[in-house]
Formats: structure tokens, sequence, C-alpha cells
């Protein structure tokens, strides 16, 4: 009996502070569902301004890789607003919220000290644009193409189609060769023939091969001429100069063409050779 009179008494009273507190309670739910409202238009509306960003840049003909670094910045940025608007919707105090963030920031700005430099020089690397979307390069000892640049990292696909995210700070840290900056390319060859090769002939045939071929620029002039005498070769070096979208067609077309005409011409191409030579004994003489 006395367990039923419990539950009864608690029954009124919290029926009691309900009717009490009904109009604090509506105005919480108010509250509430306005904060998770804020959040859902406020991403909405952010989405929509950094993609309306993104298009203008577009239109003006930016580098993608730079388009999508401020992308992701911007929206970040007012995403935080839109949640500090959402906070203070239920009571949470403003000020209140930038500091426990300002000190979060600190506190995570020294245990993430890296992220932060990656951060730094990813801006750095869309000032300075020492390469854009498209260029083939080789950052941190990864070469391939530019897919993108992201606020913390650099993505590159390789020339066998592999993704490879190379941080921003290793970027910036390491030496950063643009293949792709200027128009030409050099392509540099060398030709190893033997001692006994006629060296007027062999560089009249190599010249005869660079100055036929259709994606060699004229000017300038391939350069092709004896480079080093070496162990067992006379070394020619063939420089060519291209356009640097036909600098491997180029590559791959002349070495089979070289030889091919070395050979049509009785011009040698030595290889490493190893005599053995064996000394009879005391005993078996």
């Amino acid at each position: 009996m006395s367990e039923e009179n419990t539950v009864v008494e608690g029954a009124k009273w919290a029926q009691t502070w309900l009717t009490s507190n009904q109009d604090l309670l509506i105005q919480y739910g108010v509250n509430i569902v306005s904060a998770l409202l804020i959040l859902v238009i406020g991403n909405m509306v952010v989405k929509g301004l950094a993609n309306s960003m993104a298009g203008v840049m577009r239109k003006r003909n930016m580098d993608n890789a730079v388009i999508e670094f401020i992308h992701g910045l911007v929206r970040y940025l007012l995403f935080i607003i839109v949640l500090i608007a959402a906070l203070s919707r239920v009571g949470v105090q403003t000020a209140s919220v930038i500091a426990i963030l300002g000190a979060a920031g600190l506190a995570v700005g020294l245990a993430l000290q890296g992220s932060l430099a990656n951060f730094a020089a990813g801006v750095l690397i869309v000032m300075f644009r020492p390469f854009k979307s498209g260029d083939y390069v080789e950052l941190a000892g990864v070469a391939g193409s530019v897919e993108s640049i992201q606020i913390f990292s650099t993505v590159l696909t390789t020339p066998d189609n592999k993704m490879v995210v190379v941080p921003n700070g290793s970027v910036i840290s390491s030496p950063i060769t643009n293949y792709s900056r200027h128009a030409t390319r050099r392509v540099d060859l060398t030709i190893g023939v033997a001692y006994s090769a006629d060296l007027k002939k062999t560089k009249a045939v190599l010249t005869d091969i660079v100055t036929q071929h259709p994606l060699i620029l004229k000017d300038p002039e391939p350069n092709v001429a004896v480079m080093t005498l070496a162990d067992s070769s006379v070394n020619f070096v063939v420089r060519p100069w291209v356009k640097t979208e036909d600098y491997w067609t180029v590559y791959f077309e002349l070495l089979p063409s070289i030889k091919e005409a070395l050979d049509e011409n009785g011009i040698e191409i030595p290889f490493p050779q190893m005599s053995v030579h064996f000394e009879r004994g005391e005993s078996q003489a």
C-alpha cells in the first residue's frame, strides 16, 4: 500500500511540475527546433554560397586546384558561424562559445602543429602557384598529375593511375619539379658506339634521324655530339627539343629508330663482355 501511495504522489508531483513549467518547456522545445533548423538550413545556405563562389571562379577560368582550396576553406568558416548561431539559439552565450573555441583551438593547435603547418603551406601554394591542376609534377619524391590542392594536402594521380596524397608541408619543404610549366622540353639520350665506329658517320646518322622526325622542333636545333670516351664505348648525346606534350612520344620513338639506323649502317653498339681465362695447374701440366 505504501508503494502505491509513493507512485501516486510521484505522478501528482510530475503533473504539477509539468503544469507549472509548461511555458518553459515550450520555450526550450521551440529553441531546440529553431537551432536544428538553423543547422540544417544554414548548412544548405553555406553549401550554396560556397558552390556559387566556385562557379564564379570557374567562369573566370581560375585553376581548379585553387577553386577547390578556396571552396573548402569558405565552407568550413561559414559553417562555424552557423554552428555558433545555433548554439546561441539554445541559450549558450556566444562570447562563451568564442572563448571556448579559442581555447580549444589553442589546444588543438598545439596538438596538431603538423596539420596547421600543412594548412599554412596550402595557403602559400595557392598564393604563389608553383603548379596548377593538371600539371605533371614531382613533389616530395612523388611524380604525378595534380588532381587537387586541398586544405591540408595535395592530391596527385600517378601515371599508373594511383592516387597519392602529399601533405602540403612536405610539398613546400622539398624541391618542386614542374614538368608542364614550359611549352617545350629537351629529350636527353645517351647513345654508345664502339671505338671502331666512324664518328663522323655516326654523328651524321644520328643527326639525320632527329631532323627527320615530325615532332622534333627545328628551333632550337637538335644537338648531337660526342660526350664521353667511356671504358668500352664512345658516348654520343642526342638532345632534340619537343613540345612538352610530345616528350614521351618522341622519347620512345627515337630509341628503336636509332638502333635500326645504326644497324643498317654497320655501326656497332657495344655491350659489356667478360673474358674468362683458364690456366692449368702444375699437377695437370
